[in-house]
């Protein structure tokens, strides 16, 4: 991947994981140090790619001062391992790579198994499209083995080699090819393509059958020595069979180079690196029946003939750009960052509605208090909070819409506001109790001024004191109005009691008629003179004593008023006490 994909992508995983840091809940330190966080990581990976993209440039270190083909190169490039490499290239020093390039395609050695991942993908990174154009083509010539061991190890190598290098998205079809030396010199290209068990021969340009080949033998002597070549390819056909082919197709997928795209052979006169009694000796000698020829002392500068009739064999654009390949790899980054938006949406809605319907549930199994002095009513008073607390978040939501981190279509908050709503509105505070120094001190009236002497029938004119009275009584809830008569010593006793009794039934009866207080919030005693405040043995003393007196007293539930909303206010809204 270039190194502008490359940045391309961490910039995009940095965005990514902005995004999440701006939808998952953290607290503002935690926020802010994963923001330099993300920061720093980004920094740091930018100039790791730079790095990496500099030591891949270099580790194109070119033989001859030669340079790579232009961008715009459409050639089959392909990539050379195992033998035969000196006899391609030449003597090249190890630590540089040597390339050739013909009329059919670019060929670059590859020295060791181990640099070809490491090659591709500083090829790629400058030349991002020869992806569809790159392949592999790994040599295998039994002249240059005399071991079958060392020679597997060094297929199986390969094909781990490979296969890695196929895991990061590039094909790399594979091109299997040997060379054998014979004494007629150079011959044409015999390939078997996937499937096919007869080969086909590629000579000057055209492809023949190989019955078609022989019959094409101008001569006896060429139709001869066609025969026999025959019987080398089927030999050698057995032998790449046995030997070679079965560690292509290993049983470990991972380290599998799978089937060649083509198996190609031809004849040479001589081999650069071959080995005394080699394997294709050995094979020649314990398997066929053809004797072995010795041949001449190998040639140093013996040059091998490259596949240029097998590269149109090769796919070209089968795999994906580099640009696809970071397209993909963006996609899977929003996709993972999507996953974990979701996660944490859906875990804080769930915790919302955790939380919320627990506070409900709180709040609806404290029982109510009848008097505030109660445990409960103080525990009712925090969950009422709680859940006016509640509510102004959900009312908020509502309003201005949900936060990013209740976001992303899993909302579910609104289907609890309206019940929240109506269990607040049902919150009813028990009646207030006075405290001791606030209670209002009693109205006394003069019984003279309301009623004639052994009367209980109110004066007319005694309206006006009644007046001022109720103007003075503020009744509510969890108040009672004692209404007490009392009477001087004078008379029968019994009498005064049942007048005392009589008299304050009638101011009672007169203000629950005039305020419309309910009878709830009365009560009536009549004392006689029982209860005296001057002493009776004078005419100022028992004129003080005849008297009626309205006082508040604090009792729960004691006056109920009539509710809310009727079009004649309560008493307790029009009337003060004078303290």
């Amino acid at each position: 991947m270039t190194l502008t994909l490359s940045r391309a992508l961490l910039l995009w995983a940095g965005a990514l994981a902005l995004a999440l840091l701006a939808i998952v809940p953290l607290p503002a330190g935690l926020r802010v140090m994963a923001v330099f966080a993300v920061a720093c990581f980004l920094i740091l990976a930018w100039r790791r790619t730079g790095r990496t993209a500099a030591l891949q440039s270099q580790s194109l270190n070119l033989a001859d001062g030669t340079s790579l083909p232009p961008a715009a190169y459409r050639q089959p490039v392909v990539l050379v391992c195992g033998d035969g490499l000196v006899g391609l290239f030449g003597a090249t020093p190890s630590a540089q790579l040597a390339m050739r390039i013909t009329e059919q395609g670019c060929y670059l050695r590859v020295p060791d198994f181990e640099q070809l991942p490491g090659l591709t993908e500083s090829l790629l990174s400058l030349r991002p499209d020869w992806g569809g154009q790159l392949s592999v083509m790994f040599i295998v010539n039994p002249a240059e083995h005399s071991d079958c061991p060392e020679l597997a190890g060094r297929v199986r190598t390969f094909c781990y080699q490979l296969a890695l290098t196929r895991k990061r998205g590039i094909a790399m079809p594979l091109l299997l090819v040997s060379y054998l030396q014979a004494l007629r010199g150079a011959g044409p290209w015999f390939s078997w393509e996937a499937g096919q068990t007869s080969p086909n021969v590629r000579d000057g340009g055209a492809c023949f059958s190989l019955d078609d080949w022989q019959r094409l033998s101008a001569d006896g002597a060429t139709q001869a020595a066609r025969m026999q070549t025959c019987v080398q390819l089927n030999s050698f056909v057995e032998w790449l069979g046995k030997e070679a082919l079965p560690h292509f197709k290993g049983q470990d997928t991972h380290r599998s180079a799978g089937l060649a795209l083509s198996c190609a052979v031809t004849l040479v006169p001589a081999l650069p690196q071959r080995v005394a009694c080699n394997l294709w000796q050995q094979w020649l000698r314990d398997k066929v029946a053809l004797p072995v020829t010795k041949h001449a002392l190998v040639e140093a500068d013996a040059t091998l003939p490259f596949p240029d009739p097998l590269l149109h064999l090769l796919p070209a654009h089968i795999q994906n750009t580099p640009l696809r390949r970071a397209s993909v790899a963006a996609l899977w980054l929003f996709a993972l960052g999507g996953l974990i938006a979701m996660a944490s949406s859906t875990w804080q809605n769930n915790l919302l509605l955790r939380q919320i319907s627990d506070d409900l549930r709180r709040y609806t199994s404290i029982p109510e208090a009848s008097r505030r002095d109660q445990p409960e009513f103080t525990q009712r008073e925090e969950a009422i909070s709680v859940l006016r607390q509640d509510a102004e978040r959900l009312d908020s939501y509502y309003r201005q819409g949900e936060p990013l981190s209740l976001g992303l279509g899993l909302y579910h908050g609104e289907r609890l506001r309206a019940p929240l709503l109506a269990t607040i509105a049902k919150y009813r505070q028990p009646p207030a109790m006075p405290t001791p120094g606030k209670i209002p001190k009693p109205v006394r009236l003069d019984s003279l001024s309301l009623f004639s002497i052994g009367s209980a029938q109110l004066k007319p004119e005694s309206a006006k004191m009644l007046i001022n009275a109720l103007v003075d009584i503020k009744a509510q809830p969890g108040w009672l109005i004692v209404i007490a008569g009392h009477t001087d010593i004078t008379g029968n006793p019994e009498h005064n009691l049942l007048l005392s009794r009589a008299r304050a039934a009638a101011v009672r009866d007169w203000i629950q008629r005039m305020g419309d207080i309910p009878d709830s919030c009365f009560a009536v005693q009549g004392f006689g003179a029982s209860h005296p405040i001057e002493s009776n043995d004078t005419e100022n003393g028992r004129m003080a004593n005849r008297r009626v007196d309205i006082r508040l007293v604090p009792e729960v539930g004691a006056c109920v008023l009539p509710a809310a909303g009727l079009d004649r206010k309560p008493l307790s809204q029009i009337a003060t006490f004078d303290s």
